[in-house]
């Protein structure tokens, strides 16, 4: 108990440490949300990284998805890795960056608002962010608390309330930048911890090839594998169309989500770029494969523990379950790792939140003439609101976090997308068609929560995002083009000629020496 806690204290004092440092980096609303643009790659990795990565991922949906699909579901960490870092960095990554800058947007709302001309576009895409980042929000606390009752015996309350408010003093001292300095460290420890615990309840089974064997006497009631032994151990899985649902969700969904794309924001320079591109994808692979690998060998640790009285499943007691075998010093360190991975995820949604509610909707539309100063403050003001808000609905939990976190991540990236992704690339793109992919993206989500017509609410988030791909081109090509001129001005930013260094891109044409 006294590793335990004394591994808590040195943690949380370095996250409040760095919060102190940064606040001469937050005195400019540019410098508060952005990092003055000028985040270097490793931290910009991680922060994307850390971001991307939460309790959500280590207990509710290892756990969850773990037991389901068995080892299959590490194809989930690898989707992870290629198609939300990998892919999001190469595709997104240097066109966010020239874009927002050239349009001096600060966030998602902002960039529609200003890229299709439209206000109303900026407030309605900021009420969907601040009213969907909330449910994500809460559902990190939930997973976390299990992990602290298993290791401390600390209730609940007390749990979310540190968490909550530790993360609100260096969100609200140092900006992004404190957040990032924070994920840097943070993601640290999660790299380290994830490859310990595995290492270690591999050992508990008696090695990788005896756990698979273990796993592999388990029969799947699935009707595609109905009781066929080793399904959980196949390259597949027992149910492989779920699994792509999961995939695309988790992984293409980071697209869309305000508080991962707002990464791209703050790059620095093409160094930054490729440097990122392959940091952020090694941390994916490792930290999310290793999560959905682990939750892989789920069923060897089925016990009353993670059963309702009622017969059923709670699927974010399994991690839990699974990591009270442990010893001490390594439940120490998981609850360190999975701490890390939920407070670098709260301080981005909390900072993504209030600049979007600050920046998108008071600022120009409730007070007309607001100061640098008064953004700031009214920042601060709402990072506390926020925080508050998801206390107190993380007080009363859903049935489990990645069902709330499901919704969430669709509605989100259902809405946002399809037309973050064309405005990028596509001149032709209309704000019509930007009205039809919100309206789509958050309808198919909230009418799924009340009607069922999709059995899951994971299926229910990648149906939106695919929706807003096909809709969004649709109604493009029907729709009211833009003033052509003014589309042409902004996409010429693109064009503007910089001279590099040789060694980091060869000429077209050399002369002879």
């Amino acid at each position: 108990m006294t590793i335990k806690i004394l591994l808590l204290v040195i943690f949380f004092g370095s996250m409040l440490a760095v919060g102190m440092y940064s606040r001469k980096h937050a005195g400019s609303v540019t410098d508060f949300v952005l990092g003055g643009r000028g985040v270097g790659p490793w931290l910009t990795a991680f922060a994307y990284g850390t971001s991307y990565f939460s309790a959500v991922v280590f207990v509710g949906y290892a756990g969850q998805f773990g037991w389901k699909y068995g080892l299959s579901a590490t194809w989930i960490g690898i989707g992870n890795a290629v198609i939300g870092s990998l892919m999001a960095w190469v595709i997104l990554g240097r066109r966010t960056r020239i874009m927002t800058n050239y349009l001096k947007a600060a966030t998602m709302p902002d960039f529609f608002g200003k890229r299709f001309n439209s206000n109303a576009l900026r407030i309605a895409a900021s009420a969907i962010a601040f009213v969907f980042l909330i449910p994500y929000t809460a559902s990190l606390y939930n997973g976390l608390s299990r992990l602290f009752g298993m290791a401390f015996d600390i209730p609940y309350v007390v749990c979310v309330v540190i968490m909550a408010t530790l993360t609100g003093v260096y969100v609200i001292m140092g900006g992004y930048m404190a957040t990032a300095i924070n994920d840097f460290i943070q993601g640290l420890i999660m790299l380290g911890g994830i490859v310990a615990v595995i290492a270690a309840v591999l050992n508990n089974n008696g090695g990788f090839i005896n756990a698979v064997k273990d796993l592999a006497q388990f029969t799947s009631d699935v009707p595609v594998t109905m009781d066929q032994p080793g399904a959980f151990t196949s390259f597949f899985g027992p149910d492989p169309l779920n699994l792509l649902g999961v995939v695309i969700l988790t992984s293409l969904g980071t697209w869309g989500l305000p508080q991962m794309v707002h990464k791209f924001y703050t790059i620095k320079n093409e160094k930054a770029v490729k440097t990122g591109t392959i940091i952020s994808t090694f941390f994916a692979l490792v930290i999310s494969g290793g999560c959905y690998f682990l939750g892989g060998f789920a069923r060897l640790y089925d016990s009353p523990a993670i059963y309702k009285e009622d017969g059923s499943m709670i699927y974010d007691a399994i991690i839990p379950s699974m990591l009270s075998t442990l010893p001490d010093v390594l439940i120490g360190i998981v609850v360190v790792l999975v701490l890390s991975a939920s407070m670098s995820t709260l301080s981005s949604l909390v900072l993504t939140s209030s600049s979007t509610l600050t920046l998108d909707f008071i600022k120009g539309n409730v007070v007309k003439d607001m100061s640098e100063k008064a953004q700031l403050l009214t920042m601060r003001i709402l990072i506390v609101f926020f925080i508050v808000i998801s206390v107190v609905l993380a007080l009363n939990p859903p049935t489990f976090i990645a069902q709330l976190m499901g919704i969430s991540w669709g509605a989100l990236a259902g809405a946002f997308l399809a037309p973050f992704l064309y405005g990028l690339f596509w001149k032709k793109t209309t704000s019509l068609a930007v009205w039809a992919s919100f309206a789509a993206g958050v309808g198919i989500t909230v009418l799924n929560m009340f009607i069922k017509f999709i059995a899951s609410p994971i299926n229910a988030g990648a149906a939106a995002m695919i929706a807003g791909l096909i809709i969004v081109p649709i109604v493009s090509l029907i729709t009211p083009k833009m003033d052509s001129k003014e589309v042409d001005e902004i996409f010429e930013c693109y064009e503007e000629t910089t001279l590099v260094q040789k060694k980091v891109a060869l000429p077209e044409k050399e002369m002879n020496r």
